[in-house]
């Protein structure tokens, strides 16, 4: 079997998080999150929190942005995103099937600009349009770059200006909080947003993504509707156990660490050998221009995207690393490549 450098979802789950389910496996728990584990999970990531917030355990990030946009945003009003953000480019118009409208621009390396969100407002001014009335971000960002606390600050401050709720998709949280160049905690996105996630699925957790309501009007029935949106585990304890254990001992950002750590090698290696990156990012992902036939040869030696065509002779591959990626495989991988490079 190739060695994948995909995602940073290949892997089940993390040993300890597979240990803690083995060992309640015959446990009995309430269904729907209002178990014991789901009160331990939250009252764990609570304390990274100043503010009074509410958190759902959901299976995924397609889910939690869905259930979210629609449960607060009446159906005239629209959310306004990056291009290349998950809710425009990947998520099958999950969010314009429950009719709402994405207002997207085209944003610099991966991330919404203050000015873009003012025009889509300035654009959009009558009763014959939309509403701009959320504004979705991720971070990190589908590029993986990541916003600083300069720039997050910048857009909630449009968004308090203009009356906008501020949404941030934390699918990669874990891996914007472990990089050299951030320079924000989870505190902060607490204070910056009206509502956030954090991903577990792409950080050692089997499904799920916690998603934290800071803005009290999400609060009120927000669980009617998970439940009409189709998600409301009955085994809610499923995810909770696995926030357990990623909240203790620092394990979540342990593990976001390694990957970071082990995509920083990738990229110093690649970079003795003069490869040209289609954008500088930050995290756990790298995206390397190629020849579409060293492309093709090294398919046959390992897994992983190709994120886009760039003409014919060239493309744009993506590189994850991951919370389990061994470092000696991204060494095999590094050599494997040179030889196709020197051939």
């Amino acid at each position: 079997m190739k060695y994948s450098f995909r995602n940073d979802y290949s892997e089940l789950a993390h040993p300890k998080i597979l240990e803690l389910m083995l060992n309640n496996a015959n446990e009995q728990n309430i269904g729907y999150g209002l178990d014991k584990h789901s009160e331990r999970a939250k009252l764990l990531i609570k304390k990274f929190i100043d503010q009074d917030v509410d958190i759902h355990f959901l299976a995924g990030g397609t889910s939690a942005n869905k259930i979210l946009i629609s449960h607060v945003l009446r159906p005239y009003e629209a959310v306004i995103s990056v291009e290349s953000g998950h809710i425009n480019v990947h998520e099958s118009g999950a969010i314009e099937a429950n009719g709402h409208k994405i207002l997207y621009y085209p944003g610099k390396n991966g991330k919404l600009l203050p000015e873009e969100i003012v025009q889509a407002i300035l654009v959009n001014c009558d009763e014959h349009m939309v509403v701009p009335k959320m504004v979705y971000i991720s971070n990190a960002t589908e590029l993986g770059t990541i916003y600083t606390k300069k720039e997050i600050k910048a857009i909630s401050d449009v968004c308090k200006k203009y009356n906008l709720y501020l949404f941030i998709d934390g699918a990669r949280l874990a891996q914007a909080l472990a990089c050299n160049e951030n320079d924000l905690t989870i505190n902060d996105f607490a204070e910056f947003s009206d509502a956030f996630y954090i991903g577990g699925t792409k950080n050692g957790a089997m499904i799920g993504e916690a998603l934290i309501l800071v803005n009290s009007f999400f609060k009120d029935n927000f669980r009617n509707s998970i439940k009409l949106n189709g998600g409301m585990l009955a085994k809610g304890y499923l995810v909770a156990m696995q926030y357990e254990c990623l909240f203790t001992d620092n394990l979540y950002l342990k593990l976001a660490k390694h990957a970071v750590d082990a995509s920083i090698v990738l990229k110093e290696e690649l970079s003795k050998d003069n490869i040209e990156f289609f954008i500088e990012s930050n995290i756990n992902m790298h995206f390397i221009i190629l020849d579409n036939k060293i492309i093709k040869d090294l398919n046959k030696l390992y897994d992983f995207e190709i994120w886009k065509s760039l003409d014919n002779d060239r493309s744009v591959i993506r590189l994850v690393t991951s919370w389990a990626t061994n470092i000696n495989a991204v060494y095999e991988f590094v050599d494997d490549f040179r030889k196709l490079l020197y051939d």
